[in-house]
């Protein structure tokens, strides 16, 4: 088997596990977001200002969570271009640097 192919075999396993957790980790709090909204709203007796503080952590934990999603997907096209695509990229890069080298000894 090719190491490129494997590579990329093993960085889609590695990415769909991870986006199925982090869905599974979504889904679970939505649901424990329902419940609290629930219970709050039953809770009278409980001032506007905690109910404002939790929406507001609510919502600072939805933008972490949207943050930590789009820095791995940016970091898991960056291992594929790394490990996959850049491969003959920095073949490349070795080649003009020594095309480069001797073309310096010379002048």
């Amino acid at each position: 088997m090719d190491q490129k192919q494997f590579i990329k075999q093993l960085l889609d396993f590695q990415k769909t596990t991870f986006d199925n957790s982090f869905n599974a980790m979504v889904l679970l709090q939505e649901q424990t977001e329902k419940a609290s909204k629930t219970l709050l709203d039953q809770m009278t007796w409980l001032p506007v200002d905690s109910r404002k503080a939790n929406d507001q952590w609510v919502a600072a934990y939805k933008k972490g969570c949207e943050d930590f999603k789009a820095l791995v997907d940016e970091n898991f096209s960056k291992a594929e271009a790394l490990f996959v695509g850049g491969a003959s990229g920095h073949k490349t890069k070795k080649a003009g640097v020594q095309k480069e080298a001797p073309s310096k000894k010379a002048n």
